[in-house]
């Protein structure tokens, strides 16, 4: 079962995800918070598998409260769900050690498979920020130097993290390598642990980062 903190000012909006999520065999909403103090504070009472946060609450920020939640309670996931794709907020929740970015447009399905990869510990971001965060990367005016973890990776691990980078999914980077789905989520979790990453959304991000994908390449 995986147990859900809500975290969102809009009553209205607690009430429709709490309907949504309670409906499914596999979940279950175990509180409510109102703005970012109060879902750490009930986070670390209730411990969990996933907070569903809304990016902008009151008193706290759910970006701010993501980050206080990574330094105390790593093992608890967030979801950041928002209304806005702004490149500050895709930033900032990425930085603050997220497992997941999901904005509010997405359909119902999307959002109850958003937590379930979430709680799994695979990570992720709504497709349509993707090319915002790859785009940051590709706009660098400077290169960036070839991080030395990355000698770490062993080839095909280094192909896998290379498509994971520009947005390919585990579907896509099976079909485009001729490996099996299974195959690809192997390399990616050894390519996680090997470089201390948490999920797919740091991932990408490092990628660039790293200087293994270069801006302007295919």
């Amino acid at each position: 079962m995986i147990r859900v903190l809500l975290a969102d000012d809009e009553a209205i909006m607690r009430a429709g995800l709490r309907m949504l999520i309670s409906d499914e065999p596999d979940m279950d909403v175990v509180g409510e918070a109102a703005d970012g103090n109060e879902a750490v504070r009930l986070a670390a009472e209730i411990g969990p598998d996933v907070v569903l946060m809304d990016a902008r609450m009151p008193r706290l920020d759910g970006i701010s409260a993501a980050r206080a939640l990574a330094g105390t309670h790593p093992e608890i996931k967030v979801l950041v769900l928002t209304t806005f794709d702004e490149e500050t907020i895709v930033d900032g929740a990425l930085r603050a050690g997220v497992a997941g970015f999901l904005l509010k447009v997405s359909p119902p399905e999307q959002l109850l498979e958003a937590l379930r990869e979430v709680a799994a510990g695979r990570g992720l971001l709504d497709p349509a920020v993707v090319p915002s965060v790859i785009g940051r990367y590709t706009r660098a005016p400077e290169p960036q130097p070839r991080h030395p973890a990355l000698d770490r990776l062993t080839g095909r691990e280094a192909e896998v993290f290379a498509l994971v980078g520009r947005g390919l999914s585990n579907s896509e980077i099976a079909a485009r390598l001729y490996l099996g789905e299974t195959t690809v989520k192997t390399h990616l979790g050894r390519v996680l642990d090997k470089l201390g990453l948490r999920d797919r959304s740091q991932a990408i991000a490092f990628a660039y980062e790293s200087g293994l994908i270069r801006p302007g390449e295919d």
